[in-house]
């Protein structure tokens, strides 16, 4: 009498690796469709440079998707088939052509920022993958070429200088008239306060030659005293200012026409569907909501998405 439980208990770990298995095999009728789209708008690009984004990107980022053995293997084929579907919807080079020149020079300027900050290639593709590993090297090729397809800065631009005294005087005979502020499709209204915040950091967007500055509220500053800025705390707010970059005759760089202001703002819950963050973003010194709908904000947490280790800031903060 006490044998069969003693036998049954030696069989267990056969069953359950039976079952495992069973379903294991089950699992592989449950497969996504990967297909591979005519390609009729590929980017044209220096050899070099190429070969990096084939090696790369092209696997996530174009209709030339190359799956490997393991990569069809249920439930990996589940993941590889979610990457490959939100890849090419932000980004895919079969269809280059098909974006206008400033939104191909931005969109690759987003990629190679987002190589840089570590983001791209995504880690758990690069572990298995990893002949898709960006070197240094490699990103300064694409450096240099992104910064080739940028607009030449002239010294003593009578064009960008006119335009920021322009804006300038403009805004000299409006402050004392009293405006009530802009108002995002998603709620979030313009903070004039920011000009009184301290800087966190800069950027410069080499593609269309802008220069931003981005600053943080009070409560931003404090996270960064006390290296609290992973998660942000709630409340923290960022705003990003871009201006024309200008270089005067001397050879100075200086800001320009103020081109926009965007908005970062940390709640958690309120913003729970955005990945914890309010965006928002004002256009021109007429301070004109961006987008057409509130869902405009997809956008915004699709480009910060691959940086979701860092809470989804891109900028490191300059050390307070």
């Amino acid at each position: 009498m006490s044998a069969q439980p003693s036998s049954l208990f030696k069989r267990k770990p056969v069953i359950i690796a039976a079952i495992l298995l069973i379903g294991f095999l089950s699992i592989q009728f449950i497969r996504p469709q990967i297909t591979n789209p005519p390609v009729k708008a590929e980017i044209e690009a220096p050899a070099e440079v190429k070969s990096i984004l084939v090696r790369a990107c092209y696997d996530c980022h174009s209709n030339e998707t190359n799956l490997r053995w393991y990569d069809q293997v249920s439930p990996v084929s589940w993941k590889v088939a979610n990457h490959v579907n939100i890849g090419r919807k932000h980004l895919n080079f079969s269809n280059w052509k098909n974006l206008a020149p400033a939104d191909q020079k931005a969109v690759l300027w987003e990629a190679v920022n987002q190589i840089a900050a570590g983001a791209m290639p995504i880690k758990d593709y690069e572990l298995v993958h990893p002949s898709a590993a960006v070197s240094k090297s490699d990103l300064e090729v694409l450096k240099k070429y992104v910064s080739s397809m940028s607009p030449k800065q002239i010294p003593g631009d009578t064009t960008k200088i006119n335009a920021a005294d322009k804006q300038y005087a403009h805004w000299q005979k409006a402050i004392a008239v009293s405006v009530k502020p802009p108002t995002a499709l998603n709620g979030i209204t313009y903070i004039p306060d920011y000009k009184n915040w301290e800087t966190i950091s800069s950027t410069e967007r080499f593609d269309n030659g802008t220069m931003r500055v981005i600053f943080g509220n009070p409560i931003a500053i404090k996270a960064i005293r006390e290296h609290h800025i992973n998660p942000w705390p709630n409340g923290t707010t960022f705003a990003k200012v871009a201006w024309d970059q200008v270089t005067d005759k001397d050879g100075n760089v200086h800001t320009g026409a103020f081109k926009q202001v965007e908005y970062m703002i940390k709640d958690d819950k309120k913003y729970a569907a955005t990945a914890g963050w309010g965006w928002a973003r004002f256009k021109t010194d007429k301070l004109v909501p961006y987008g057409k709908t509130a869902m405009f904000t997809n956008e915004c947490v699709s480009c910060h998405k691959p940086l979701s280790n860092t809470d989804f800031v891109f900028t490191s903060p300059i050390e307070h």
